[in-house]
């Protein structure tokens, strides 16, 4: 079983990849295969709207100048989907947005390609607005005909300055259960 986290952070090593890592410590723990990809960096454009995944219906976005592809690819082998984005102005980074809009599309046009798989979203934040990214990266989910993994509390953690979500125990604690949570059901889900 693996899960693959995806941090639409442009900030390298920044509060979302802190928050992400403490799932991923839970899931590895549980012996779940993890990898986390830092988008910070990397080049990613939106969606053209040309249709050409739904034409080609090849499992990739027609245009491959990016780290798209290489998303998609990782999303289709992946067992659990991990979104993290940090809050700007209310909702999603652009990267984690691109993500959503593209892998989104490409599973659309090949028959809800990641149906069936988990999801979880994870917000870094300063103050507010986190409910709504949370939002945006859980439509991604659902739409997708996923399960979507909670905790015991909203997946956010508050942190401005690098390291400070740290500090947040309750997010720090919503995270480890978070991980545990996922852990839990990839293991009933995948007894069959």
């Amino acid at each position: 079983m693996k899960v693959v986290a995806f941090c639409g952070s442009a900030r390298k090593n920044g509060n979302t990849v802190l928050l992400l890592e403490t799932v991923l410590e839970a899931l590895a723990k549980a012996g779940i295969e993890t990898e986390l990809v830092q988008m910070a960096g990397k080049e990613i454009h939106g969606c053209k709207a040309c249709s050409g995944c739904f034409k080609n219906k090849d499992g990739r976005c027609v245009f491959d100048d990016d780290i798209v592809n290489d998303c998609v690819a990782k999303m289709k082998g992946a067992d659990g989907i991990i979104l993290g984005s940090p809050t700007y102005f209310a909702d999603v980074s652009s990267e984690m947005k691109a993500l959503i809009d593209r892998c989104g599309m490409v599973s659309k046009a090949n028959d809800d390609m990641l149906k069936r798989k988990l999801g979880a979203a994870v917000v870094a934040v300063r103050r507010a607005g986190a409910i709504h990214a949370f939002q945006t990266m859980n439509n991604f989910f659902l739409i997708n005909q996923m399960i979507v993994v909670g905790s015991r509390y909203w997946n956010i953690g508050i942190g401005r300055e690098k390291g400070e979500a740290a500090k947040d125990e309750e997010g720090m604690s919503t995270m480890q259960i978070l991980g545990e949570n996922m852990a839990w059901l990839l293991q009933k889900v995948n007894t069959d």
